[in-house]
């Protein structure tokens, strides 16, 4: 099944965070079959292409910015001095009620940094549909590390870390207890939202239980026979059906109408009221992975309220989407080829001393779950679907190369736990088998940015081209007639793939990696160019480079243009 889903950093989102690599290692080093909490992880592609997929689930890197919203702002000033959309005076003009933060975590790992005296938390008014903005209200969570140097304090710097659907306040909440970020934090708030759909924002996007999402990633999905694409439809068809009866019930809200306005045109309406909610007249962002296009979405609809941003592992802004999910595919099956030569020169390497082999010594310890999933201590089974996941999970940064050479040893021997656990991380799944709502949001907001294929024909193209591009990770089914829930959606796409065509955006930074392999290196030259932005290439391979991934020349450079907006002279790279 083709997937559609990229967690880049971590899910789950811009580069791996390290509190991910941490938690990681050391749930692996402690080879458990439960996971110590749920880790931010980078937006992790599970199956995709040939790959036999969980029923309505899609992985993907983030695709193109799309189109902005019809709606403008007017002329009338706000608090701050930007320009307000007409009839949402009032969003624009709240007041956030900030307190502590414990309140807002929705995991036990989470309550470990949000108890932190140093860190506030608010809930953001908004309207359910800005084409409305007298009906329906939803809230979005909030959560700030306010600036150590208050005296010398410039204002926020708001972070999207990516998804679609990662939380931002668990993200920054991370950084904090990391200490990452010290350097941006003395003269800034760093400020950290879930995006309207996921984490502590009201409601929720809700798809599956826990439960459900257990018995799903448990299943494989076969398309030997018509009755196996038959079955596998049907349930894509029902979780479809679900998201919407269950989606905003407790709030009394339509389900079909708030999946309707949970796309990234409405999230970037909602960083504007945000903006001015926080005090600031002009938006300084630093975006990854996904956010990349929302911060691209943002500078379309209000290029007057920019004065920083930082655009890490980006899309190309009209990238199609099909080219971009084979060129994710790609990027995968090389990250894997990469990780095969570094495994090869170890003491001990399961894939074995010739990387040209590693593909197929892979194939060989992961296709036999396909027909027989491998026990767990816990209860739960590792699948197929899974041991892909755990493994992508660990391409995203070379620091988990270590953590994927023992994972697939263990594997080798019979134990799944350590490549469980890296999944989990990439699911979001906690300890107490509570899932975060990122996944169902992830999927919720790409059926409202992206064009859908529902063709058959078209999908078996497609699964059978990235099939090909990520040959480690195909289950060797033939690519038939699977769909996914975007094909059952009660609303049409609110974006459309284009060039954006901006007057008055100051130069932001575009950040790319060489060997990215979410989002490619090109897809950031090229994102540069359509923004007339200033590019930072970055050598290695990893899933965004800014904050979070030990890289000294990245975060000086980039802390530096967002303090002082002293760019980086053209063509420099950091090793």
């Amino acid at each position: 099944m083709v997937s559609r889903r990229s967690r880049t950093w971590t899910r789950r989102s811009g580069g791996t965070l390290i509190a991910v690599l941490l938690a990681a290692l050391l749930v692996l080093a402690a080879c458990s079959s439960t996971v110590s909490g749920t880790g931010t992880v980078a937006e992790v592609p599970t199956a995709a292409g040939g790959i036999t997929a969980s029923p309505g689930t899609t992985t993907q890197a983030r695709p193109s910015p799309s189109q902005p919203s019809s709606s403008t702002p007017s002329t009338s000033g706000s608090a701050t001095g930007a320009p307000v959309p007409p009839g949402l005076e009032s969003f624009y003009s709240q007041q956030l009620s900030w307190g502590p933060c414990a309140s807002y975590a929705a995991s036990e790992e989470q309550q470990k940094y949000y108890r932190a005296a140093a860190l506030q938390c608010a809930r953001l008014t908004l309207p359910l549909s800005y084409d409305k903005p007298d009906g329906d209200t939803i809230t979005v969570g909030v959560l700030r590390k306010p600036a150590t140097d208050r005296a010398q304090r410039i204002g926020s710097v708001i972070i999207n870390p990516g998804g679609p659907g990662v939380s931002g306040m668990d993200y920054v909440g991370q950084l904090s207890a990391l200490g990452v970020g010290r350097d941006l934090n003395k003269e800034f708030d760093l400020v950290g939202f879930d995006p309207r759909g996921t984490g502590a924002s009201e409601p929720i996007v809700k798809c599956q239980t826990d439960a459900e999402r257990d018995a799903s990633r448990a299943r494989v999905y076969r398309t030997r026979t018509k009755a196996e694409v038959d079955a596998a439809n049907a349930d894509v068809k029902q979780i479809a059906r679900h998201c919407v009866e269950r989606s905003g019930a407790e709030q009394g809200i339509d389900g079909a109408t708030f999946l309707a306005n949970i796309g990234t045109r409405d999230v970037a309406r909602d960083m504007d009221v945000l903006r001015a909610a926080v005090g600031d007249e002009k938006l300084t962002f630093f975006g990854g992975s996904y956010g990349t296009r929302l911060g691209t979405v943002y500078a379309e609809q209000f290029p007057a309220n920019v004065r920083a941003m930082i655009l890490d592992g980006a899309v190309a802004p009209d990238a199609d989407p099909v080219a971009e999910q084979i060129g994710q595919a790609k990027g995968f099956q090389n990250a894997f080829d990469d990780f095969a030569a570094w495994c090869a020169g170890q003491d001990v390497c399961v894939l074995g001393k010739d990387p040209t082999a590693a593909t197929a010594v892979y194939q060989s310890l992961v296709r036999p779950l396909l027909d027989k999933p491998l026990a767990l201590s816990d209860g739960r089974v590792l699948s197929f679907n899974d041991a892909n996941t755990g493994t992508i999970q660990a391409l995203y940064s070379d620091a988990l190369r270590a953590p994927l050479a023992s994972a697939l040893l263990d594997l080798s021997k019979g134990n799944g736990a350590a490549l469980m656990a890296l999944a989990d991380f990439y699911d979001e799944r906690d300890a107490q088998g509570h899932y975060s709502a990122s996944g169902d949001a992830l999927q919720a907001v790409l059926c409202m940015d992206e064009p859908r294929i529902t063709g058959r024909a078209a999908r078996d193209d497609l699964a059978a081209k990235y099939a090909a591009a990520a040959p480690a990770f195909d289950s060797g089914d033939p690519p038939k007639g699977l769909m996914d829930r975007c094909a059952f959606w009660p609303a049409k796409p609110t974006l459309t793939p284009h060039q954006p065509d901006i007057k008055g955006l100051p130069t932001v930074l575009v950040i790319s990696t060489s060997k990215d392999p979410a989002t490619p290196y090109q897809s950031g030259v090229d994102l540069a160019k359509a923004l007339k932005a200033r590019l930072l290439t970055v050598e290695g391979t990893r899933h965004g480079a800014y904050l979070g991934a030990g890289l000294a020349c990245v975060d000086s450079i980039g802390t530096r243009y967002l303090t002082t907006l002293e760019l980086p002279d053209p063509d420099t790279t950091c090793q």
